[in-house]
């Protein structure tokens, strides 16, 4: 495989959401009707924490990481649900979170980072960054930024 989505959810951005390039990795599955009857799953390839990853050095030459960003939501409600939820250490998870990344992307790859400050301020995840990203965008309360690994 050359693509990881570390935090694939229910690969909401995806436009295939079966990329046969593509390792689709989160630490849970989700099969359930939502509160206003949209069916929600997640079904990755893999159960694994995005903070200890199972791969080998240098294995992705694309990581893709858009991490849980709400830190309060009950844990069956609509949000908590659909996008993860993160706890109390979630600056060292987030940290980790990238080292990971980082550690598994090839030289000469690319990092895609997504964050969501619907309660986490980007300038506090910003200081977690394993170097500075070459371009992004912001819209709204949504950030995205691309890495590269020289």
């Amino acid at each position: 495989m050359k693509i990881l989505d570390a935090c694939c959810g229910s690969k909401m951005f995806w436009f295939d959401k079966e990329n046969v390039n593509t390792v689709y990795m989160d630490n849970r599955t989700v099969d359930t009707t939502l509160c206003d009857g949209r069916r929600l799953i997640v079904r990755p390839d893999i159960i694994e924490d995005f903070r200890k990853m199972p791969f080998e050095n240098e294995t992705f030459y694309l990581v893709i990481f858009d991490p849980p960003h709400l830190v309060n939501a009950g844990d069956t409600s609509f949000l908590s649900l659909k996008y993860g939820t993160l706890k109390n250490t979630w600056q060292e998870d987030i940290r980790q979170g990238l080292a990971e990344c980082w550690r598994v992307l090839k030289t000469n790859g690319t990092m895609i980072f997504k964050w969501n400050e619907q309660q986490v301020s980007f300038s506090m995840v910003k200081k977690l960054f394993p170097c500075e990203p070459l371009i992004g965008q912001r819209r709204g309360k949504t950030i995205w930024l691309v890495f590269f690994k020289n």
